[in-house]
C-alpha cells in the first residue's frame, strides 16, 4: 500500500517509517515541508504534532496540532484517503473515573486539548472515509533521544543512569502508575488496523500499570545506578496524571 506517515522524524513518527517501509510505499511529511499531494494514497498515519505537554503558546498548539490536522482530514475526505490519528491518553485528565473510549474527557493541558479537539471534529464530521483515532498511553522506545526532559522515563532513566550513576526520580513516584507501552507494539497496532475497515476510538496500551519508581528500580538493578530523590517542579503538579491503565477491552475485541 501507499502510505504517508505526518511527524515521522519524530520518537514514534521514525518507528513508524522504519516498520512500514518492509511492506509498503512510505512517504513522509514534517510540518513546514511542502504540503505532500495525497492522489493515489491508501492511508495517512497522521502522527505530527507539538507533543510537548508544557507547550504554553496556544496559538502555535492550535496551527499546527488542530488547524493543520483538520486542513489534513478534508484532504484526505476530498481525496478518498483513510486516516490513521495518534491522540492521547491525556485527554481522560488526572485521575479520571475511566479509561473507557466512551468516558468524559477533561484534559488539563493545551496538548491535551487540542488532541480532544480534533477527535470531537472527527466525531462531529461524520467522513465517509475510514477515520481510527488511537488513544496512546505511555509510549517508550528507541529514537527518544531528542525529547529531553518529554522522553519517557525508560530513556531518560537509562540516560541518567550511564552518564552519572544516579537516576534522578520525583518524590513519591511509588504512587505514580503509567500504563507503559513498547513503540513497537505501536507500529503493530497500526499496521493491523489497516485491514479493519472501520471508524472508531481505540486505547492503546497494555492494560497494565507500573509506577515510575518500579521502572528507576529495573534500570539501577541493570546498571548499578542508585535513585536520587528530587522535588517535583511546580509547573508539573497541575497536569499531573497519578495514574493510567487503558481500558484494553474495545482494542482486543476488535482484533480479535
Amino acid at each position: 500500500m501507499k502510505i504517508l506517515v505526518t511527524g515521522s522524524n519524530g520518537f514514534i513518527g521514525q518507528n513508524m517509517v522504519n516498520a512500514l517501509k518492509e511492506k509498503h510505499k512510505v512517504s513522509t511529511y514534517e510540518w513546514g515541508q511542502q504540503y505532500p499531494l495525497l492522489d493515489g494514497l491508501d492511508w495517512v498515519v497522521h502522527l505530527g504534532a507539538i507533543s510537548s505537554t508544557t507547550e504554553k503558546d496556544v496559538r502555535l498548539i492550535v496551527r499546527q496540532n488542530l488547524e493543520s490536522s483538520i486542513y489534513l482530514y478534508e484532504d484526505c475526505i476530498e481525496k478518498g484517503v483513510n486516516f490513521q490519528f495518534a491522540s492521547s491518553a491525556s485527554v481522560y485528565g488526572i485521575d479520571p473515573p475511566s479509561f473507557k473510549e466512551d468516558a468524559d474527557l477533561n484534559p488539563q493541558t493545551h496538548y491535551a486539548r487540542s488532541k480532544a479537539l480534533f477527535e470531537h471534529y472527527i466525531k462531529l464530521r461524520q467522513a465517509p472515509i475510514v477515520t481510527q483515532v488511537f488513544r496512546y498511553f505511555n509510549v517508550h522506545g528507541p529514537n527518544e533521544d531528542h525529547k529531553g526532559d518529554q522522553a519517557s522515563p525508560h530513556t531518560k532513566f537509562l540516560k541518567q543512569a550511564k552518564e552519572t550513576g544516579r537516576v534522578k526520580l520525583f518524590k513519591n513516584s511509588e504512587y505514580f502508575y503509567r500504563d507503559f507501552i513498547h513503540v513497537d507494539k505501536i507500529t503493530e497496532y497500526h499496521q493491523r488496523f489497516f485491514s479493519i475497515q472501520k471508524s472508531d476510538v481505540w486505547n492503546v496500551g497494555t492494560g497494565f500499570e507500573k509506577s515510575f519508581y518500579e521502572v528507576a528500580l529495573s534500570i539501577c538493578k541493570e546498571t548499578g545506578a542508585s535513585i536520587e530523590w528530587i522535588d517535583m517542579p511546580e509547573k508539573l503538579k497541575k497536569g499531573y496524571q497519578n495514574f493510567t491503565k487503558a481500558d484494553t477491552t474495545k482494542l482486543w475485541r476488535t482484533l480479535s
